[in-house]
């Protein structure tokens, strides 16, 4: 028997880019002919897409990992990297998406709706790409960057008209099935109702839907019972329709008292969707009362005394029997009327041709500050920094000299003097840490030496690992000044 999941947390990774390729072309009789080390390819996105034929997250419930492709490394002969493929979930009409906070992210309604919940990292360029006139043949490439990695909450929020609410065995499963084609499963104890039905209504020219959420109680709203589960399912509906079982034994129970005492609940339930659904809190939402059973002598008796109560609240009162079907073709169209009342009020918003434009994105901006855990250190914050140093190979000393130039023709080298970095100054830009070195004259033209390397990384005057460790071995007499 299939599960009803309406809520998973789904783990998405995007796909890494590829690396670029340092390549240098080789031909008969031309040795070194020139860089032609093609670009990374980009990895994949995870894209989530509204499918009308998927009603439930239950895929997402067995497998909550979810990601995307890498991309391909670029290879010589100036050949770019495969592009990573699109992962594309898909998800039923209706499901939010939120962060680990909580806050929504975006509310999927429409067949064929898509969002982009985790964007591929792009591809390392090439050496090709990187050759300029001081740096014709560059000895290395750019690294791929990750992909976005997170985790989401996945909610089902049934999209219906009319939401059917009321105790456990008011009889709504039982309304659902006459009314439509739905076939919910019935029976004659509490919380038969373990998830929400939909079923599609048709009166006259006017086809909507409607939806059975499981049985309420008093402290739903707290999470008492199941309706904290449920009562989102009713985020999205139009009206409220009070199924109230007007021939409960139950002591101290009557319908009045059932419709306060659920009237409680919706009030103090806050939907997170009402900037989105434009229809309010659910205690604004058009009331419908059902008094349902009535095919039994003491419960018509008792609809009878109760009608008028609920109509000096303004709220239309229909007596009816699911079982000998007494009653439901004037209910029908009384709730086909009310949707058609909201449909006019709320129009839907024609479909608009998409229009792509281009996003301009500014990444130059960054900002250096002391760092509280290092004295005398600064970090570096910056889309732009914090990227060109994910994309460098930190084995290879031209790569490094080139991410030097870039951080001075940035703006980072003048602005850690402002701010006193010493020569030797750890400075954390990412993930990384250096020690800073402002003798290398970074951002000048660069002397070409032998690919792979930078002559500037050697031209500074602190005393480096090996000869400090050869200084301590003289000093405890382990070998002569001048033996290496």
């Amino acid at each position: 028997m299939s599960k009803f999941i309406d809520r998973v947390v789904l783990h998405v990774r995007a796909g890494k880019g590829g690396h670029g390729c340092a390549s240098v072309r080789r031909e008969k009789f031309m040795p070194l002919g020139g860089p032609d080390g093609g670009n990374g390819g980009r990895g994949g996105d995870v894209i989530l897409e509204v499918d009308p034929n998927v009603h439930t997250l239950l895929d997402f419930h067995f497998h909550p990992h979810a990601r995307a492709s890498n991309g391909k490394p670029g290879e010589g002969s100036n050949r770019d990297g495969k592009q990573g493929t699109d992962l594309v979930l898909k998800v039923p009409d209706g499901t939010v998406v939120l962060d680990d906070d909580g806050k929504v992210v975006v509310d999927l309604v429409g067949s064929g709706n898509k969002f982009i919940v985790a964007r591929g990292g792009r591809g390392g360029l090439g050496n090709a790409a990187l050759a300029s006139k001081a740096r014709k043949a560059p000895g290395f490439a750019l690294l791929g960057e990750d992909g976005d990695e997170g985790d989401l909450v996945l909610e089902l929020k049934s999209v219906a008209d009319v939401g059917l609410v009321g105790f456990p065995s008011a009889g709504k499963s039982s309304l659902v099935s006459v009314l439509s084609a739905a076939k919910p499963k019935i029976a004659d104890y509490p919380f038969t109702t373990l998830v929400p039905n939909l079923g599609v209504v048709s009166s006259g020219d006017t086809t909507f839907t409607i939806a059975d959420v499981p049985g309420l109680i008093p402290g739903a709203s707290e999470g008492r019972g199941l309706g904290l589960d449920f009562l989102r399912h009713l985020e999205r509906c139009a009206v409220l329709a009070h199924v109230v079982d007007c021939a409960t034994l139950e002591p101290g129970r009557d319908p009045v008292s059932d419709v306060d005492a659920l009237e409680a609940e919706l009030a103090a339930y806050q939907p997170a969707l009402d900037a989105d659904t434009g229809l309010g809190d659910l205690a604004d939402r058009p009331r419908v009362v059902i008094l349902n059973k009535v095919d039994l002598p003491d419960a018509a008796e008792l609809a009878e005394m109760v009608t008028p109560e609920f109509a000096a609240r303004g709220w239309p009162v229909f007596e009816i029997s699911a079982v000998s079907r007494a009653g439901l073709r004037p209910l029908t169209f009384a709730l086909a009327e009310m949707v058609e009342q909201y449909r006019t009020a709320h129009p839907k918003a024609a479909p608009k041709r998409p229009v792509i434009r281009p996003i301009a994105v500014n990444e130059s901006g960054f900002s250096v500050i002391a760092d509280p855990e290092e004295p005398g250190g600064f970090i570096v914050r910056g889309p732009q920094p914090e990227r060109w140093v994910r994309q460098t190979q930190f084995d290879n000393d031209e790569a490094v000299g080139y991410l030097a130039d870039r951080l001075a023709r940035l703006g980072v080298e003048d602005e850690l003097v402002k701010q006193g970095a010493e020569p030797g100054a750890p400075v954390t830009i990412g993930d990384v840490t250096f020690d800073w070195e402002p003798q290398i004259s970074a951002g000048v033209d660069m002397v070409p030496t032998g690919r792979g390397t930078d002559i500037r990384l050697e031209q500074n005057d602190r005393i480096s690992a090996a000869e400090r460790k050869h200084a301590s071995r003289v000093r405890r007499g382990l070998v002569k000044d001048d033996e290496e």
